[in-house]
């Protein structure tokens, strides 16, 4: 599966967040908020693979959580084959 880059899923998070929050009908209107908070709930699903908005904003604090950990550093590559390549 591929990783949504960290900081990217949190902006995602914060601004799904404060969608839901928000009370009031604001100069934009419920219509463009519920819109809005729909795209965000979709990327989310997809960017963390699951199908529930719910579901999706606990992956992705998980995410943002092992992303926190200082003893997981960097990805690291696999090390070369060493076989040779027909030619």
């Amino acid at each position: 599966m591929l990783m949504p880059h960290p900081t990217m899923l949190r902006r995602l998070v914060e601004e799904y967040e404060a969608l839901m929050a928000h009370q009031g009908d604001g100069e934009d209107g419920p219509g463009r908020r519920v819109l809005r908070a729909q795209d965000l709930a979709y990327t989310l699903c997809v960017s963390t693979g699951t199908r529930e908005v719910g579901r999706a904003l606990e992956a992705a604090r998980r995410l943002l959580a092992a992303t926190q950990d200082p003893g997981a550093g960097p990805c690291r590559a696999a090390p070369p084959h060493d076989s040779a390549v027909p030619g």
